[in-house]
Protein backbone atom coordinates (compact mmCIF):
# COMPACT_ATOMS: atom_id res chain seq x y z
CA UNK A 1 0.00 0.00 0.00
CA UNK A 2 3.18 2.42 0.63
CA UNK A 3 4.61 1.98 -1.77
CA UNK A 4 1.45 2.49 -4.32
CA UNK A 5 0.79 5.95 -2.34
CA UNK A 6 4.62 7.06 -3.10
CA UNK A 7 3.75 6.19 -6.86
CA UNK A 8 0.87 8.39 -6.70
CA UNK A 9 3.18 11.38 -5.54
CA UNK A 10 6.05 10.98 -7.71
CA UNK A 11 3.55 10.71 -10.60
CA UNK A 12 1.35 13.63 -8.91
CA UNK A 13 5.09 15.83 -8.48
CA UNK A 14 6.11 15.06 -12.16
CA UNK A 15 2.72 15.89 -13.93
CA UNK A 16 2.99 19.10 -11.59
CA UNK A 17 6.85 19.84 -12.68
CA UNK A 18 5.74 19.49 -16.66
CA UNK A 19 3.00 21.97 -16.41
CA UNK A 20 4.71 24.44 -14.60
CA UNK A 21 7.49 24.09 -16.95
CA UNK A 22 4.94 24.66 -20.05
CA UNK A 23 4.21 27.95 -19.81
CA UNK A 24 1.10 30.15 -20.79
CA UNK A 25 -1.58 26.95 -20.09
CA UNK A 26 -4.92 27.72 -19.90
CA UNK A 27 -7.19 25.47 -17.91
CA UNK A 28 -10.32 27.48 -17.66
CA UNK A 29 -12.00 25.21 -20.27
CA UNK A 30 -13.47 26.24 -23.29
CA UNK A 31 -13.65 29.89 -24.19
CA UNK A 32 -17.51 31.47 -25.86
CA UNK A 33 -16.32 35.22 -26.14
CA UNK A 34 -15.89 37.57 -28.84
CA UNK A 35 -12.18 37.55 -27.95
CA UNK A 36 -11.68 33.90 -28.79
CA UNK A 37 -12.77 34.02 -32.56
CA UNK A 38 -10.56 35.86 -35.39
CA UNK A 39 -11.70 39.39 -36.45
CA UNK A 40 -13.97 39.09 -39.66
CA UNK A 41 -13.15 40.03 -43.34
CA UNK A 42 -13.79 43.79 -44.44
CA UNK A 43 -17.22 43.47 -46.16
CA UNK A 44 -16.30 46.63 -48.75
CA UNK A 45 -13.34 45.23 -50.43
CA UNK A 46 -15.72 42.00 -50.82
CA UNK A 47 -18.40 44.20 -52.54
CA UNK A 48 -16.41 45.94 -54.98
CA UNK A 49 -15.12 42.51 -56.74
CA UNK A 50 -18.19 41.47 -58.15
CA UNK A 51 -19.84 44.89 -58.92
CA UNK A 52 -17.00 45.27 -61.57
CA UNK A 53 -17.44 41.65 -62.69
CA UNK A 54 -21.04 42.63 -63.96
CA UNK A 55 -20.11 44.95 -66.36
CA UNK A 56 -20.60 43.10 -70.14
CA UNK A 57 -17.57 42.93 -72.07
CA UNK A 58 -18.91 45.09 -74.63
CA UNK A 59 -20.00 48.02 -72.85
CA UNK A 60 -16.34 47.88 -71.09
CA UNK A 61 -14.50 48.22 -74.28
CA UNK A 62 -14.75 50.81 -77.11
CA UNK A 63 -12.96 48.97 -79.54
CA UNK A 64 -16.15 46.33 -79.43
CA UNK A 65 -18.22 49.18 -81.21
Amino acid sequence: MIKLFIGFLVFAALALFILSRGGDIDMSGEKHGIESHSPAASAPAAASAPAAASVPASAASPAAK
